[in-house]
């Protein structure tokens, strides 16, 4: 009867924490809770101009080569990803539209692509995009404090790009490295293993022009085990190890 009492405690703590950390945050939290409606501004509207630079309409050809006829719109994520990174890292309509063009598409065919996948955005972004992820591994490793630490390092929060346009922050669900946990992204690159420290090393890196080194903060190569490159107490058994007799 105790440990159940001690369990159901542990239970509502936990249950509590998460009510509350949710309670106190924007409905756009993620960058999959944004609107899918597109509304006309000043720096995103019909009447602004996108086209792909020379090398990049020959990076096209290259992608669409990749293609057999009648199925070229099937390179309309590398495409959209082309654009986004010649356009400062956000899809304006205008580039929406232009590769629509591309791959002889309906224009909606393609916003519905922008706007279903995360990895578009359609909002202008900050040179440094940095995604926080905080799923329950990363959560159970302390992402909470690490989002907290970018947001007190850089002065702005979830969804908030700083002042010199230099940081967006987002908050992402899983980016697949939940064995590294916690960890971020900035743009290509992925910072694991992160204590709030490195937070720190790590920004003042990129505001002097540099470029930290990707992958885990920690003394551990890749996701190797923490122990080292394996985790094995003994010598393995060999193939037929624990297989029933009359198999062997």
């Amino acid at each position: 009867m105790l440990v159940r009492n001690l369990l159901n405690r542990q239970t509502i703590a936990i249950s509590s924490s998460v009510f509350n950390r949710f309670l106190m945050t924007s409905s756009c939290r993620y960058a999959s809770d944004k609107e899918f409606v597109h509304r006309d501004t000043s720096k995103n509207n019909s009447d602004v101009k996108f086209d792909f630079t020379p090398e990049n309409y020959k990076r096209v050809e290259a992608i669409l080569s990749m293609y057999p006829e009648g199925h070229k719109s099937a390179a309309v994520i590398p495409l959209l990803d082309l654009a986004q990174r010649q356009h400062d890292n956000w899809l304006p309509l205008s580039a929406m539209n232009k590769v629509a063009e591309v791959l002889k598409m309906a224009r909606m065919r393609v916003y519905e692509v922008a706007t279903f996948y995360t990895m578009f955005n359609r909002n202008p972004m900050g040179k440094y995009h940095i995604q926080v992820c905080t799923t329950t591994p990363c959560w159970l490793c302390n992402s909470d404090g690490i989002l907290k630490a970018i947001e007190n390092k850089l002065n702005i929060h979830v969804g908030q790009t700083t002042s010199d346009g230099l940081f967006t922050l987002s908050e992402a669900e899983c980016l697949g490295a939940c064995v590294n946990a916690p960890m971020l992204s900035i743009n290509d690159d992925y910072y694991e293993d992160l204590t709030e420290q490195d937070i720190n090393e790590i920004l003042d890196d990129i505001k002097k022009g540099g470029k930290p080194k990707a992958g885990p903060r920690s003394k551990r190569y890749a996701a190797e085990p923490l122990n080292g490159l394996t985790s094995l107490t003994e010598p393995p058994k060999g193939p037929g190890f624990r297989l029933r007799k009359e198999l062997q």
